[in-house]
């Protein structure tokens, strides 16, 4: 099935981009969430007179993420978490921890959107990339100390 994305999709494109999926791809996942229309000529041509709304859209959208990631980028988290002997964490921290921690700066984050390397299971700092966009991240300083208590 073509469709017409309406958002940009790591994996299929850039928003205004007609694009051929797979026909339940579409039905079931891209045309409920608003993500895709069906690319017919009734919306084709609608995509023609519309095509500079939704390139400024797009453009004002990546502006938005990239003020956002250079505010992640400045701001070093500190993360506070039970530990047993020898320092050692109970568990590990999570990209939920990470971003209830950013959403109690004022920037919430969806979690999803947090790319942990590899679980972080000791105190220290630690890098931790945020993808707020197909093509705009911030790395953010995560700084893991014991819970006193």
């Amino acid at each position: 099935m073509e469709i017409i994305l309406q958002e940009s999709i790591s994996t299929l494109g850039k928003a205004g981009d007609v694009v051929k999926v797979a026909d339940g791809y579409a039905r079931n996942y891209l045309l409920p969430r608003g993500l895709a229309l069906v690319a017919d000529k009734k919306n084709l041509t609608n995509l023609e007179r519309q095509r500079s709304r939704i390139l400024a859209r797009a453009a004002k959208l990546r502006d938005e993420h990239e003020a956002l990631a250079a505010q992640l980028q400045a701001m070093e988290l500190l993360v506070a978490v039970k530990v047993g002997e020898g320092d050692r964490l109970y568990g590990s921290v999570t990209a939920m921890d990470i971003a209830e921690a950013i959403s109690a700066k004022g920037y919430p984050v969806d979690k999803r959107k947090i790319q942990i390397k590899e679980p972080i299971k000791v105190l220290g700092e630690h890098d931790v990339e945020i993808r707020l966009a197909t093509d705009v991240a911030a790395t953010v300083k995560i700084k893991v100390v014991s819970k006193a208590g």
